[in-house]
């Protein structure tokens, strides 16, 4: 008996040592990194040169918001019952078309900047969509380290029109068309937290580079608290179609992220991300590994996520602004009391323009 456990102890070990060795053997690139898989090579130059070129040295700035509302604006353009390839980069493909849809207006200044990179490494457009936006993100402090997957062929056709939501949209179309795509209310509100770093330039064309949060460079939950704060004025002239009045001067509100922060069917998982990094991280990485390979089948793909590079922590804590307090807060969920926050200490926040480039 002594023997055959002897021998089994043997046998765990040996199968354990085996393991050990498949997981920890990686493929090295020629330049000397290493990754899991081998076709994943071919990543590494193009992450070089984006990360120089056009995120301006890994920065977590415009380059990065406009790459990551692209990396949307192509994904969504997919619908069971009206067409549409998904993730397959027939925004850049068939650019004249997609630009000039409503939705997609300023877009084109971005998938102008992406397809150099596109031609010169030889990339599909659909990959390269998605994999400039995970790189990208990985620039901004506090965000999660987003998946991505090699393979997607090249879009055969472009999208049809009418599949991006626009920020007027009613909350119920919104949750329509999101839910013919194949998100749930809860993964809608995920998606948004790609709005903590970013800014618009096209909503109110007097004021380029107006961010949706008073931390643009960090990916947080202060775009989650600042919706909430009640509005009080606009940031430039108003009065443009899907803008709303904001809390702080120098910021931005569309009506869409407005309406999801109060309705019924969407304020409580809104509110579940105030001061809940961990949550914010994996709904928004869970939710873009979805619409990253939306219409794709991901069975042909490759997982190359190890070669996106690895987000700083976030050194922030969530905190009302700057001369706010509670008492601006328009409580929206039934349910559960907003978190306890302190303020910044100082006069009234204001917050300053995204630089371009």
């Amino acid at each position: 008996m002594a023997f055959k456990h002897f021998s089994s102890l043997v046998l765990l070990t040996l199968a354990s040592q085996a393991v050990r060795g498949a997981v920890m053997k990686r493929a090295t690139c020629a330049d000397g990194r290493t990754t899991a898989n081998a076709a994943c090579c071919v990543l590494f130059p193009i992450l070089d040169d984006i990360q120089e070129a056009l995120f301006d040295g890994a920065e977590c700035g415009e380059e990065v918001h406009e790459s990551l509302r692209l990396t949307f604006h192509d994904a969504i353009g997919f619908s069971p019952t009206k067409g549409g390839g998904g993730a397959d980069g027939s925004i850049v493909t068939f650019d004249e078309i997609e630009t000039a849809f409503h939705a997609n207006g300023g877009i084109d200044d971005i998938v102008d900047a992406q397809k150099p990179f596109i031609a010169r490494h030889n990339i599909s457009a659909g990959d390269f969509i998605q994999f400039a936006g995970a790189v990208g993100v990985s620039n901004c402090p506090g965000a999660p380290r987003l998946n991505f997957l090699l393979g997607r062929p090249p879009a055969t056709a472009a999208s049809p029109n009418g599949l991006i939501p626009e920020p007027f949209d009613t909350v119920t179309d919104i949750l329509a068309r999101m839910g013919d795509a194949g998100f749930s209310p809860e993964e809608v509100v995920a998606l948004l937290a790609s709005h903590s770093v970013a800014a618009a330039d096209h909503v109110d064309e007097t004021i380029p580079g107006t961010p949706f949060d008073s931390t643009p460079g960090e990916f947080d939950s202060q775009f989650f608290i600042e919706t909430q704060l009640r509005g009080t004025a606009f940031p430039g002239v108003g009065g443009n179609q899907g803008e709303v009045e904001s809390p702080l001067a120098g910021e931005i509100r569309i009506q869409s992220d407005h309406d999801l922060a109060r309705d019924s069917r969407t304020a409580c998982e809104w509110q579940s991300f105030v001061n809940n990094q961990a949550k914010l991280q994996s709904a928004f990485k869970a939710a873009m590994d979805k619409l990253a390979t939306l219409g794709q089948d991901r069975s042909k793909l490759i997982d190359c996520s190890d070669v996106i590079p690895v987000p700083k922590p976030l050194q922030s804590k969530a905190h009302f602004p700057a001369g706010l307090t509670m008492n601006n807060i328009e409580q929206a969920c039934a349910s559960t009391p907003f978190p306890a926050l302190t303020a910044d200490p100082g006069p009234v926040t204001t917050v300053p323009p995204v630089p371009p480039s």
